[in-house]
Parts: C-alpha cells; sequence; structure tokens
C-alpha cells in the first residue's frame, strides 16, 4: 500500500474536520470515511491553502487519474468525494465558491457480482453443513455465517455488527443497522435458523471469553467477527465445491436477492431486504431472468 500523501498542517486540519462532518452529522460508516479520506488526500496534497482548490485543479487530478489507468467507477467515486467535499468547503465558508459543481466524471458501468445459481448456493451451503457435523466451533459459526449471508441478503459488515439482542428467534428476523444508520428488519428461513440455533447453543459458548463483546458473531479469540474473516469464510466454502464460481459475500447478497425476484418477490420487498434506500439502486442490483420476463408477460400482456 502507498503511502499516504504528506498535506500542509492547514489543509490536513480541514480534511479531518471535514471527515468529523461525515462521521457525526452524515452518519458515513468509518469504512466510508475512509474511503473519502484515501480519494482526498491526493487531490489535497501540495495545496497550501484549500481556498487554492478550483475546477483546473480538480479536472487535471482525475485526468492523472485516467491516465494511471482508473476506472470509470473510481473516478465517478473520486469526483463525487470531491463534490461532497467543496460543497461542504463552500459552505462553511473555506471557499468562495463551489468549483466541483461544474466537475464532469464519467458515469460507471454497473457491474454486476457472479451470479450464482439456486443449485450452485444449495452445493455450497450443504457442503459447509457437512463440515460443520462434527460440532467444531468455527465450522458451526462459518456455517451461520454463510445461512444468514444467503438467507437475508445483508452486507458482511452488517452481518458481524449484530449483537445477541438484535436476534429475535422465535420470529427468525434480525434487527440490522445499514448504511446511513438507517435501521431495518429482515427475516431468515428454517435451514439458517437452524444453523444459527447450532452456532448460539454449541459454538459460541465454547469461544465466548470474560471479554468478549456481545456479538452474535465471534471469532477464534473471542472478539467480535472481523468481516475480512467472515469474506475468507465465503471464499473458502466456494472453492471446496466443484464448479462453483469463486464468489465473495456480496455475491451471496446478489444471489439472493435474484433468486428472490425469480421466485416471484416484489421489488419493493427485495428493496426492503436489501436496505436500499432508492429503488433505482434495487433495479441495478438485482437480475431478472429471461424466464420471469416472460412468465410476466404472458400473464400480464393483452397478445402475449
Amino acid at each position: 500500500m502507498l503511502p499516504a500523501p504528506e498535506l500542509r498542517p492547514a489543509v490536513a486540519a480541514l480534511l479531518a474536520e471535514f471527515l468529523r462532518h461525515l462521521t457525526l452529522e452524515r452518519g458515513r460508516s468509518a469504512h466510508t470515511v475512509r474511503a473519502y479520506r484515501a480519494d482526498l488526500e491526493p487531490l489535497l496534497a501540495g495545496l497550501d491553502d484549500v481556498a487554492a482548490l478550483d475546477l483546473a485543479t480538480l479536472r487535471r487530478w482525475l485526468a492523472a487519474g485516467h491516465a494511471a489507468n482508473a476506472s470509470r467507477s473510481t473516478l465517478a467515486r473520486r469526483a463525487a468525494a470531491a463534490r461532497t467535499f467543496t460543497g461542504w468547503a463552500h459552505r462553511t465558508g473555506h471557499l468562495a465558491d463551489d468549483p466541483g459543481v461544474r466537475l464532469v466524471s464519467p458515469r460507471p458501468r454497473p457491474a454486476l457480482p457472479t451470479v450464482l445459481g439456486p443449485e450452485q448456493a444449495a452445493a455450497i451451503l450443504n457442503a459447509a453443513g457437512t463440515g460443520a457435523e462434527e460440532g467444531a466451533p468455527l465450522a458451526l459459526r462459518d456455517l451461520a455465517v454463510l445461512e444468514l449471508l444467503y438467507a437475508t441478503g445483508v452486507r458482511v459488515a452488517e452481518l458481524c455488527g449484530l449483537d445477541l439482542d438484535d436476534v429475535d428467534r422465535s420470529r427468525r428476523s434480525l434487527r440490522v443497522l445499514g448504511k446511513g444508520s438507517r435501521e431495518r428488519t429482515v427475516v431468515y428461513g428454517a435451514p439458517a435458523a437452524t444453523a444459527l440455533d447450532r452456532w448460539l447453543t454449541a459454538g459460541r459458548p465454547q469461544l465466548v471469553k470474560a471479554c468478549s463483546p456481545p456479538a452474535l458473531l465471534l471469532g477464534a479469540r473471542g472478539k467480535r467477527l472481523d468481516p475480512r474473516v467472515a469474506r475468507s469464510v465465503v471464499h473458502q466454502a466456494a472453492s471446496a465445491v466443484p464448479g462453483v464460481p469463486d464468489v465473495a459475500p456480496h455475491g451471496l447478497r446478489h444471489a439472493a436477492a435474484t433468486h428472490m425476484m425469480e421466485g416471484g418477490a416484489d421489488l419493493r420487498y427485495v428493496q426492503e431486504l436489501l436496505g436500499h434506500a432508492k429503488l433505482a439502486t434495487t433495479q441495478l442490483y438485482t437480475h431478472v431472468t429471461v424466464e420471469r420476463l416472460k412468465v410476466v408477460h404472458e400473464q400480464a400482456h393483452p397478445r402475449a
């Protein structure tokens, strides 16, 4: 990883103030704040004063990224970060005007993750279930991770952030805190309930320590499960099944939404399940099969 660019003290202080604004006033996650910092530090490096930030500087910065073969989505994300920063700096009196409003960036092309078929998803879960039969605590935890990711479509950070009191086992539901600190409830089915019950009764008690947090999922040392470990669990589970493509937790999230759409779920329900603020995001995210479109057409079109 490249070292962070060195900023002038006044510029560094202003960036820190902006990042606090993102955290405290806009409720952005620590991961999002780190991403803003990583995007903005190269832009602000070398500036004696943020007042020197103008449209030409922003354009040169994006052009340098393009010359370095940054993807369209990366350039679009960097431009969005710059516009957010310059807008804040203008509102707070650090910039006389807002150059970011005139900054044009390439539109990212939505890229969907690998879509598992229902049989492939089942094969991964069945293989993980076989590995958990001996009752090893980590195997029980890993099965619970896989079942819950696929059953609920939650993000991996959301899953790892769950506490014990976020689970309603009688209703088979989870209280999830998503992006922008938006809370939602998701439900899970019987296989996930079985895996979760086994983890809570036979797996978690073997890993919990006096210093353990009230986290639903624990690591090998009794601390809250790190999302990076959960990602590794998913990759390893997929690689263990012949013929199944490598998939990340986001791939299980996408598979959950896709398979529900194929099963006839309403788009609004899938939006709520995934925690999307805008329906348009769900429309881009979900993958509706040709077979599903044919069924809807035959049911709805007068000349089908």
